[in-house]
Order: C-alpha cells, then structure tokens, then sequence
C-alpha cells in the first residue's frame, strides 16, 4: 500500500498532469490546429526527445549516455555490474527510438524541399522561451535542494505520460494523425510502467515529512510549468484564463492507478 505521503504528492499534482493532458486534447480539436502548427510541435517534441533532460544535461538524452557508457567500459564487472550497463543499454536504445518515431511523423508532414529531420539539425532548432523556462528551474532545483529536488524532476518528467496517452486518440483518423498515434504509443509502451514504477518507488526512499514536503511544493511548481511549456508548443489551444483555473484546481485531477503501478 502507497503511504499517506506519497498519496498527499500525487493529489497535488494530478490536477496538473490533468491541465497538461487538456492543452492536447483541446489542440486535437481546435481551430488553431493546421499543418504548420502541426510541424511545429512535432518539430519541438523531437528536439526534446534528442536534447532536453530531466537535470539539464546539455549533452542531450542520447549522447550524453553513449559517452558515459563508453567512459564506463573499463568499470564493467569491477565497480559497475554489467546489469546496470545493460540496463541503460536498453534505456539508450528506447530514448533514440523515441526520437526516431516523432521525427518520422515530423518528415510526413514537413515542408517540400525541406531536410530530413537529424539530431544535430535539431540541436540548432530555436527553443522556445516556456521550455528554457522550465529547463532553467530544474537546474535550479537540482542545485539547490540537492536529492529532494531531483526526484521532484524526475517525479514531473514526462507529465504522467499525457502526450502519449491523449496522441494515442488520434489512431484511425489518417494521415498525420496515425503517425502521431503511432509514435505516441511506442513511448507509451516504454514509458508507462517505468514512470508508474518510479512514483510507487518514492516509498522506498525514507524520506522525512519536511522532505516529503519540500517535494510536493517543488512538483506542483514544476508541473503548474509544465502546463505553460506544452501549451506554447502546441501554439496556444488554452487561454490564459483556462490556465489560471486549472492551476486553481478547477478540473478533474488525473487517476493514479497505484494497483497497476505496484504490479
């Protein structure tokens, strides 16, 4: 059974995870929603899944686990158990296979004449001020409230796999919208269960009520911002006013499966 406190964090942010699932639904079905808009987001979701980090590692989520592996190769069996390595081994492979679903649908439906989609193309693509935002805050937190504040990232990361679920709704339409579908359901399939694992794994952490505390303030901060970051990718379905009721708590809060998370 999930303590009392893991309950209490998970509370106060499943109202958010809920705010960030509605900015995607809401664009799915807007008028704003047009091809242009569309390469857009896809554009800023395959840079995330190349170069954004839940701590800011600028050397992105590919590269900079295939440098460390190699710095490691001489540890294997020493001081690092070739489980771990195999373990982001498989880790690294499904990061890249992300990235390599969206930036397929981003290629369907990219400009003629246009380049291919490519890892160091990405890294040049302008981010955009939401995002750097939330980005910065991380790092700020990580350096500032050290353990604590890195498992209020790694606890946001990801928005309870909202993108994914909610993209997974577009499967039949056609189009650009299949593809979505499909690049949504992959990381689905990978993401799910590593994030639902990690949230029930927060009660093996014997953490004190202060830290307990710091946390769900740290969390609702960062999620509250996610909200923001995906509502500017997705070219503004939300208004700012819609935004202020949810982050007031005006919306059905997502629904944590602790059952299904502790199978």
């Amino acid at each position: 059974m999930p303590s009392k406190q893991l309950r209490s964090l998970v509370e106060a942010v499943a109202p958010l995870f809920a705010g960030e699932a509605e900015v995607f639904s809401t664009y799915w079905q807007s008028p704003i929603r047009t091809q242009e808009t569309d390469r857009l987001w896809l554009l800023r979701q395959s840079r995330k899944e190349v170069w954004d980090t839940p701590l800011g590692d600028q050397r992105g989520l590919y590269l900079g686990p295939a440098e460390d592996l190699i710095a490691d190769f001489n540890r294997i069996d020493i001081d690092i158990p070739r489980s771990e390595i195999l373990e982001r081994m498989e880790g690294l492979y499904e990061e890249f296979s992300h990235y390599c679903a969206y930036a397929d649908a981003y290629d369907a439906v990219r400009e003629e004449n246009e380049p291919r989609l490519s890892p160091s193309r990405l890294k040049n693509v302008p981010d955009w001020p939401e995002n750097v935002a939330l980005r910065d805050r991380r790092a700020d937190i990580k350096k500032q409230y050290g353990v604590v504040g890195e498992r209020a990232c790694f606890f946001t990361e990801g928005g309870y796999c909202t993108l994914f679920s909610e993209g997974m709704k577009l499967a039949g339409n056609g189009g650009a919208d299949d593809l979505i579908a499909r690049a949504a359901a992959l990381v689905y399939e990978d993401e799910f269960g590593h994030m639902c694992k990690g949230i029930v794994g927060l009660d093996m952490e014997n953490m004190s009520a202060a830290d307990w505390t710091l946390m769900t303030e740290l969390s609702v901060e960062l999620a509250g911002m996610r909200i923001d970051m995906r509502n500017a990718q997705f070219s503004f379905p939300l208004s700012a006013c819609r935004i202020i009721e949810i982050k007031s708590g005006d919306i059905e809060p997502i629904n944590f499966d602790f059952q299904k998370a502790a199978a």
